[in-house]
């Protein structure tokens, strides 16, 4: 999606659910799926790698902000399951994919947004907040 921007990682393990949800209110407009590995989601490298899917949202709530979504597979995910498509209208919340077993998923923000969450925080999906557009 172009320019500099923040990198929040979370890692999942095999105990947690693998749903996620649309960080922001808007429009897909991007989706890129790329073969690979499937090493330890926990280790930096494989965030360059690993299987994934890439996920771009054009946000409408903040206006005009362009959002990353990364889905990586980890040691025991051996599918990524995107429910989104380009042209797709998204709502905050809106479920738009899914990682079967021990996952990685990378959320990409512009320096406008400001992080919430510090390193070694648990996050819950729909429930917490990762950052704010003040």
């Amino acid at each position: 999606m172009g320019g500099e921007c923040q990198r929040i990682s979370m890692f999942l393990s095999v105990i947690d659910i693998h749903v996620q949800n649309s960080p922001v209110s808007g429009k897909v407009a991007y989706v890129k799926s790329t073969e690979g590995q499937f090493l330890n989601a926990m280790k930096t490298e494989c965030a360059t790698c690993n299987e994934n899917v890439y996920i771009g949202i054009q946000s409408t709530d903040p206006q005009n902000e362009k959002i990353g979504v990364k889905l990586i597979a980890g040691v025991l995910a051996r599918r990524i399951v995107p429910f989104v498509e380009v042209g797709d209208e998204l709502a905050r919340g809106d479920r738009i994919s899914l990682i079967q077993f021990g996952s990685r998923v990378d959320v990409y923000l512009p320096h406008s947004a400001k992080i919430k969450v510090k390193l070694g925080d648990r996050v819950v999906g729909g429930q917490s907040v990762l950052a704010a557009f003040e």
